[in-house]
């Protein structure tokens, strides 16, 4: 883990705070908008061109741990994020949103870390990673046009176009990056290291420049965060109870069964977010429940590592 991800929550923090303050400037409030696009796209670039893609045939050689993980985070997260939604943020249509649109994503990065820490199956939980990134790109529009259009916030045109500039095109870029580069292993292992901190990077510009355009909004109704807290909470309590009973009952050993907890509860905030900024830029609040939810998630996931752990030891005992 290095210092740039072990600060991530502190980075994302202080993007926010600079956002926020330059924002107080007509000129930039004025054109910063303009900038999140471009950076997001440039962050999600770099971010498929780390993820080894090509190798999503190897989740299959664990059949069952690849049903089951897909089951709960595409089939039973959505769902429970909904009911969440429903319950707790119902009458606020854009934490509705946000809300969904954090859930249904799953992680492709810091829960392998957290599996490591936790004495999980790392190499399982990589090789369930690139899977996890398509499903979820290809299924987030179907998840927001099921759950989200009666909120009157999606338009289906504007998300579409969204989707494709955000996500497609920096996909389709990325594999073909990696097919020019087949035969140059040692450049392109070269070039993914070098890069490797972009994406942090990029990200956290963009959250500044969303932040400077549209902070004095969301000053205005920092009295809803609160709301957001609780489902949170509730999601992560739930589902750890949830996949852990599911390991149990697939009879995975322990470290497999750390590693269907922790990747089917670290969320993909980044992706979400992506997406919320340019397919809602009208409605900060909804990328503001996505800017608030890596900062609860951290802390929840290092708690969550260590009842692992104590799990796990207990078993042994």
């Amino acid at each position: 883990m290095n210092l740039i991800e072990k600060l991530y929550t502190l980075i994302i923090f202080l993007a926010v705070v600079i956002g926020i303050s330059i924002g107080q400037a007509e000129l930039i409030r004025a054109n910063a908008e303009s900038f999140i696009m471009p950076l997001l796209a440039a962050m999600l670039y770099i971010t498929f061109l780390q993820i080894p893609i090509e190798d999503i045939k190897i989740a299959f050689k664990n059949i069952k741990f690849t049903y089951t993980s897909i089951i709960i985070n595409f089939v039973w997260t959505p769902i429970l994020a909904w009911l969440l939604a429903m319950v707790f943020l119902g009458d606020t249509p854009t934490l509705y949103i946000g809300f969904i649109m954090l859930m249904v994503t799953p992680c492709t990065d810091w829960y392998l870390i957290f599996t490591g820490i936790a004495k999980g199956n790392v190499a399982l939980s990589t090789a369930i990673l690139p899977l996890n990134l398509i499903l979820q790109v290809i299924l987030l529009p179907i998840y927001l046009l099921i759950f989200g259009r009666t909120t009157g916030v999606i338009e289906l045109e504007f998300l579409i176009e969204s989707i494709l500039a955000v996500l497609i095109i920096p996909l389709v870029l990325a594999v073909l990056t990696k097919i020019l580069l087949k035969t140059k292993n040692q450049l392109r292992e070269s070039l993914v290291s070098n890069l490797s901190v972009l994406p942090i990077v990029f990200l956290s510009f963009a959250i500044a420049a969303m932040f400077a355009s549209q902070g004095q909004l969301l000053l205005n109704h920092l009295d809803l965060l609160w709301k957001i807290t609780i489902p949170v909470l509730l999601f992560f309590i739930i589902n750890l109870f949830f996949s852990q009973r599911a390991g149990q009952l697939m009879r995975f050993p322990n470290s497999d069964r750390a590693s269907l907890s922790l990747t089917t509860l670290a969320r993909n905030s980044p992706i979400a977010l992506a997406i919320a900024m340019t397919a809602f830029p009208d409605q900060p609040l909804i990328a503001l429940t996505l800017v608030v939810g890596p900062l609860l998630e951290l802390p929840i996931l290092a708690v969550i590592t260590h009842i692992l752990l104590f799990i796990t030891k207990e078993k042994r005992i």
